[in-house]
């Protein structure tokens, strides 16, 4: 199943990929449906109201994540690339006060921004613990459509027959076509390796070469310093941001202090073993910390997990003197080959396997990029990928409050050093490993599966009922 790198890395908004940019997502392809031909609309009627209901962790945790209003932005038009976060508030005021939603090239509906957001707790959908029905409701009352959304990770959104369409591809190779024309359709680590053992190429090389399959050159390389350019946003950002984070918890925005010791720290020219693990850990709660507080982030693969690669590419760049811009793309298209295949035989949503398949995942995509930037080979790219993913086997995703904060950020900066530390592992030895990456996965999955509900982002266990949260 190929994904692209700007399927892996999408820039969207905080806090949430899944909960936040997945569900406006959503609501957009739920307003295309209506204005489309493609669904059986009874003579004489007229859409008058739209509604949606939350199901599974949507609805535990969705106020914490700003589902509710991601959802009412989407249905008023807006999309999670370019929706001005400062904007926003506001926004959802004037949409409060009209009770219509007004998208362009629509008429207005009515929509009440408390009666027509239902967090079903009770009933969770079959497909995903992510999921949400949307309504088109006639003067009446009557439901003239009803069509039913996953947000399955990382900003992706399917239909219920979509998702099954997914899950038979996923499960049977022969059946996906969408790698008929790429030249290394590989889906897992081991025929990733093996291609790269045939053709003598790098997977960073064997990436662009899928890519630039489906797209020129000069587009590729243009997106692919787009989203270098966007990381390097959100952390600047970050590490201007001050005050308290929003939701309730009064927690402190730190990065900005940590950026302002360390600098005085590196003018003093002593010598400090930690140093380099301090500027990673502050790159990375510079983006999450930004996410937080509903910012502008690039999903790396998810928005929980968006400060790990970010910081190890940051890291790279400024620790490490060989990095150029060669380099920086070879990390992104190496990390987008490892996300790709973490995604199509397991999972990187927090909802269904727990947050390691967001931090682990992340450090596992940070750790290949870092050891493809640093000349590894193939073999090394995918020992480090397995290093970093392998010590975040079991973590639980249990937000305190439902907010994407604690533990959360600091989680992305242990993230992160674990990534550069499993690439230093990594490049330190021949390729020669234990576990392969592929088992490591399959193992993910697995404790995914078998990990209660209330450990998957649903905020009912862990940290999450055991601190007091205000």
């Amino acid at each position: 199943m190929f994904l692209s790198v700007f399927e892996v890395f999408k820039i969207g908004i905080g806090p949430s990929s899944s909960h936040t940019m997945g569900p406006m997502s959503a609501a957009n392809r739920f307003l295309a449906l209506l204005a489309s031909n493609d669904w059986p609309r009874p003579a004489g009627a007229v859409v008058s109201r739209l509604s949606v209901s939350l199901h599974g962790s949507l609805a535990y945790t969705g106020v914490g994540h700003a589902t509710d209003r991601a959802v009412i932005l989407g249905l008023a038009g807006e999309r999670p690339e370019t929706v001005d976060p400062d904007a926003m508030d506001a926004t959802i005021a004037q949409i409060r006060q009209k009770g219509t939603v007004e998208p362009a090239g629509h008429p207005g509906y009515a929509f009440d921004c408390d009666a027509d957001v239902i967090f079903n707790r009770k009933e969770s959908l079959p497909g995903h613990a992510n999921g949400m029905t949307f309504y088109a409701l006639n003067t009446d009352g009557t439901i003239l459509l009803r069509q039913i959304y996953y947000s399955i990770g990382g900003g992706f959104v399917l239909t219920d027959t979509e998702l099954t369409a997914w899950q038979e591809a996923r499960n049977s190779p022969a059946s996906d076509k969408q790698t008929d024309d790429i030249p290394f359709p590989f889906r897992t680590a081991a025929e990733m390796l093996s291609m790269a053992k045939r053709s003598g190429m790098t997977i960073a090389a064997m990436k662009r070469a899928n890519e630039e399959a489906r797209m020129p050159r000069e587009k590729l390389d243009a997106g692919l310093d787009g989203l270098v350019g966007a990381m390097d946003g959100c952390i600047d950002r970050g590490l201007r941001g001050e005050g308290v984070l929003p939701g309730g918890l009064h927690v402190r925005r730190r990065a900005g202090q940590l950026y302002e010791k360390l600098s005085a720290a590196k003018l003093s020219n002593q010598f400090d073993p930690m140093m380099a693990n301090d500027w990673l850990s502050m790159f990375a709660m510079a983006v999450n910390e930004e996410n937080a507080a509903g910012g502008r982030v690039v999903t790396a693969p998810t928005n929980g997990a968006a400060g790990v690669v970010p910081a190890t590419l940051r890291y790279c760049r400024e620790f490490q003197s060989a990095a150029g811009k060669d380099a920086t793309r070879d990390f992104l298209l190496t990390a987008a080959a490892i996300g790709g295949i973490i995604k199509t035989n397991a999972s990187i949503s927090g909802a269904e396997v727990g947050c390691q398949g967001e931090v682990g995942s992340a450090s596992a995509m940070a750790a290949a990029g870092l050891a493809a930037a640093m000349g590894g080979t193939p073999e090394q790219v995918e020992n480090a990928a397995e290093i970093a993913l392998e010590h975040h086997l079991g973590m639980t995703c249990d937000p305190i409050a439902g907010l994407v904060q604690v533990p959360c950020i600091e989680r992305n900066a242990l993230g992160a050093v674990k990534a550069v530390t499993a690439a230093s592992l990594a490049l330190k030895g021949d390729g020669t490993h234990f576990v392969p990456l592929d088992n490591c996965i399959e193992t993910m999955r697995q404790t995914g599966s078998d990990m209660h509900e209330k450990y998957k982002e649903t905020s009912t266990g862990g940290l999450a009922v055991n601190v007091v949260d205000c």
